[in-house]
């Protein structure tokens, strides 16, 4: 049975049981606490938690999942994979446990002919939480298993929470048996990978505390409205119904590990440490492909950190097995054939897709060739030192900084000979984890105070009304300061205000908050900022100026005419340039990202080169003509499908619901979805000034721009700049580039003389530091103290040129010197001193120990220094005493 058919009959059997189908989410998680979208049930926490009221009663989903904390078992085991899908039943304060455990059984015994998935009784088994009866009861009641078949397990392996006080309950598993030829007998309770978990059901029905151990947490009392959250691994039960062995080998994935194992000419099942290679490039194709579906493009932070390490880690397993080459466009071509059928935009979006891996996957061979580079030296002094093991600090180095990966250094390195200190990279590695974990127990924790909008949230929607007004009449539902739901805030405080109507717009979509303020009776308030915590509340941080405001009170939100224009125009202006882009670029230049708040706008847009000074021009000009000829900006919401279909653009990264805002500027010219705030027409936009483009990685530019009043006075500085540099330069405007480059020429022709001139004059104290020279016994030694120098460079050219003056015969040259206030001391041997035993570095070395400092450099020439100049005559005395010593 296909994966895509699975999916379908999960889908089929519980919308036919009156649940609504809901789409996957994006990968891209509304949760400020979660890089990614990692469970089934993340989609819908604010309904199983009651910080959103559900739109429905029961739902059902096949969602799209990535989790990459076990990314090192990859290919190791039959089960863990970074991109997954999620088969979905949920109820809110519908059914219970009852009808979904009856649900399970009957979706996974009913026949194949009848819709079901046709597993055998006889091979499923059963966990549930050792103190919950009612479960175990209902079990054999709906599926005649055994006693022995339905296993009681305890807290850490058959109970659910978040972590935190809030929603907690006992869930329910289900196993297949693979078989005796896969692990020992005695059922899920041994842990063994003979019994593979395909299902598990989350009865959310206990108000639970603070955590008293790992597992222990006092339960404060049954939650209002009992939930279900019920999950099916789809690559699981894949496998499964397939006869394969592992999720690695399903129709979805398989595809790419043949096409690997032909790209390094290997036979799959030969090795095990090739298949376990060929199965992480299998798992990380699929789940890079996935992630730029939804907007996620490579970086050195947060979610594109992630993507590039699952990129890199293909690269790495394919050259593992002996592939330096290319391989992204025959492996992501594959994965998107797999995959298509399920997601069909991997085929449409395939163009911008396959660009960015291709050129991360081109930068990466040169940063492995770097990488290389960098251990070939840590290899060689190593060796020098007699050491037999690699620095630990210096594995991890060429890790983290260089995203050189460690099992390549392992092997690079025992081909050299020499093993690697694997503990104390492992510790680095460990560190580096805690950090990280240490920051997202802080988001997590920071995620728990949104629980402070939930009885404001169950009042119903906040009602924007910002697109049509600028002053809106409501009231004051309620406000919160230090995190806490207050009655009242006085003059003076910091608070967040909640009403039930607003015309200021909140942050999002790229556009900031509106600047404005909230009056009522006897008080005023400052708007500070305008955010979304929440899906559908919108809540407004204010300082108190002027009263005192209460829960209640009537409040009129007034929005900053001026800063809500300039904000219009910058978004419209994004979008006008975004459709220049395209025109000029084409539509591969997608918008990856865009900020805009008044008179400026950012947008990043997927590209791998800079763009060259006629080709922004070009793009500046398109948008100012699209602003010239007055085009229309019509709004309107639709249905998402008709939006699409009408070839609306979604950007990446954004998430929208079943109906949409449409913004055209010009018809089809440029038609995106945008919840933003827009002029009525391109004219209103103003000015277009297009004043930076840079690169925010190497698939990613950004450009900046200035729009209207802002642009305008960016055009006059400039024109009061030009003027000036006209009088000064007594030259036209349009010889000026002339003008300025007879300058610079004749500027550097000046500096070159003087720099002559200035070596002219060191050099004209050789002959005196010659007649100064000295014999220690067999040599001769010239150690003199220069006084203040320019620079470095000065004295070295003085100490070279008197070694030569002063003939073949064994000679030193020891010059001190204070530059830029800091001693200085150079050394210079002849081959016949260096013969004789005496070696610039070391003497050096004395030197600037006496200085201070330190010093080193090669045994003919070498420089040191310190930081106590009067010890300059002790420094050169130590250095003519290790002479005739």
């Amino acid at each position: 049975m296909q994966t895509a058919e699975i999916h379908r009959r999960w889908l089929t059997f519980f919308a036919d049981r009156g649940h609504t189908v809901v789409p996957s989410a994006s990968l891209v998680s509304d949760d400020p606490s979660l890089l990614f979208t990692v469970a089934g049930m993340v989609p819908f926490v604010p309904y199983l938690t009651g910080l959103v009221p559900a739109p429905y009663p029961r739902a059902t989903s096949v969602q799209k999942c990535i989790r990459t904390l076990d990314i090192e078992e990859v290919g190791k085991t039959p089960r863990h994979g970074t991109f997954f899908q999620m088969c979905g039943n949920f109820s809110f304060g519908d059914y219970f446990k009852e009808q979904a455990i009856t649900y399970a059984w009957q979706f996974l015994t009913t026949s194949e002919d009848d819709g079901g998935l046709g597993f055998d009784p006889h091979d499923l088994w059963v966990t549930v939480y050792e103190d919950d009866t009612e479960a175990r009861e209902i079990w054999k009641r709906t599926s005649g298993l055994p006693d022995e078949r339905i296993q009681g397990l305890g807290k850490e392996s058959n109970y659910w929470s978040m972590g935190t006080p809030g929603p907690a309950g006992p869930d329910s598993e289900i196993f297949f048996d693979r078989g005796p030829a896969y692990g020992q007998d005695g059922g899920p309770a041994t842990d063994d990978d003979r019994y593979v978990e395909i299902w598990n059901l989350v009865f959310m029905q206990w108000l639970r505390g603070e955590s008293i151990g790992k597992h222990d947490f006092e339960i404060l009392g049954e939650l209002p409205t009992k939930n279900i959250d019920t999950g099916m691994g789809l690559e699981r039960v894949a496998f499964l119904k397939q006869g394969v062995e592992n999720m690695y080998e399903i129709d979805q994935v398989r595809p790419v590990l043949d096409r690997a194992a032909i790209l390094a000419a290997k036979s799959y099942g030969a090795d095990h440490d090739d298949d376990v290679r060929l199965r992480v490039v299998a798992d990380h194709v699929r789940s890079a492909l996935m992630l730029m579906t939804d907007g996620v493009t490579p970086s050195n932070e947060g979610r594109g950190y992630i993507l590039r390490r699952l990129l890199r880690r293909s690269v790495r397993s394919m050259r593992l097995l002996g592939v330096e080459g290319v391989t992204f466009p025959e492996l992501f071509t594959a994965s998107r054939d797999a995959m298509k059928a399920a997601y069909p935009d991997v085929a449409t979006d395939f163009d911008r897709i396959s660009a960015l891996a291709y050129a991360e996957e081109e930068t990466f061979l040169r940063t492995l060739t770097s990488g290389t580079g960098i251990l070939d030296t840590a290899v060689e002094k190593t060796k020098k030192s007699g050491a037999a093991q690699l620095a630990g600090d210096t594995a991890f180095l060429l890790h983290d900084t260089y995203g050189f990966p460690i099992d390549l250094t392992l092997e690079m390195a025992e081909e050299a000979g020499l093993s690697v200190d694997r503990g104390a990279f492992d510790a680095l590695m460990a560190d580096q984890r805690a950090r990280a974990k240490a920051d997202a127990k802080a988001k997590k924790t920071a995620l728990a105070d949104l629980s402070v909008y939930s009885a404001f949230r169950s009042l119903g929607e906040t009602v924007f009304t910002g697109y049509t007004e600028l002053t809106t009449e409501s009231s004051v539902l309620g406000l919160i300061v230090g995190g806490q739901s207050v009655r009242s805030a006085a003059t003076g405080d910091i608070a967040e205000v909640i009403l039930a109507e607003t015309a200021l717009y909140a942050e999002s979509g790229g556009q900031d908050a509106d600047a404005g303020t909230i009056v009522g009776p006897g008080y005023e308030l400052e708007v500070l900022d305008v955010q979304k915590p929440i899906k559908g509340l919108i809540s407004h941080k204010v300082q108190v100026t002027n009263g005192e405001v209460s829960v209640g009170a009537p409040a009129t939100s007034l929005v900053d005419a001026d800063y809500r224009r300039g904000a219009r125009q910058a978004h419209s202006g994004t979008h006008l340039i975004h459709a220049a882009l395209r025109q000029v670029l084409g539509p591969n230049a997608h918008q990856s990202g865009s900020y805009n708040k008044a008179g400026y706008l950012r947008l990043d847009f997927s590209w791998n080169q800079a763009l060259s000074p006629a080709t922004r021009s070009e793009i500046e000009e398109i948008s100012n003509n699209a602003i010239r000829s007055n085009l229309e900006v019509v709004t309107r919401e639709m249905p998402i499908a008709e939006a699409k279909a009408m070839g609306a653009m979604a950007l990446f990264g954004e998430k929208y619901g079943d109906t949409v805002r449409m913004v055209d500027i010009g018809g089809p010219w440029s038609r995106e979805l945008c919840a933003g705030t827009h002029v009525a027409t391109s004219a209103e936009v103003g000015i277009i000034n297009l004043v930076s483009e840079s690169s925010v990685g190497s698939t990613n530019r950004r450009v900046e721009s200035l729009v209207g009043i802002e642009a305008f006075r960016e055009f006059a500085a400039e024109r009061a700049l030009v003027s000036q540099l006209t009088s000064s330069l007594k030259a036209p405007r349009e010889l000026l580039p002339e003008r300025v480059a007879e300058l610079a020429a004749n500027l550097k022709a000046a500096e070159k003389k003087i720099a002559a001139f200035e070596a002219r004059a060191v050099l004209d104290r050789v002959p005196a530091l010659v007649a100064q020279a000295t014999t220690s016994g067999a040599f001769t030694v010239v150690a003199e103290n220069l006084g203040t120098v320019a620079s470095t460079d000065d004295v070295r050219l003085l100490v070279t040129t008197v070694r030569e003056r002063l003939g073949g015969g064994p000679s030193v040259v020891a010059l001190a010197a204070i530059v830029g206030e800091r001693p200085v001391i150079i050394v210079a041997t002849s081959q016949a001193a260096r013969d004789a035993g005496s070696k610039a570095g070391q003497l050096v070395k004395l030197a600037s120990g006496v200085l201070g400092g330190g010093g080193g450099g090669k045994d003919d020439l070498a420089q040191g220094g310190g930081s106590d100049a009067a010890a300059i005559p002790q420094a050169l005395s130590a250095i003519t005493g290790a002479i005739a010593g």
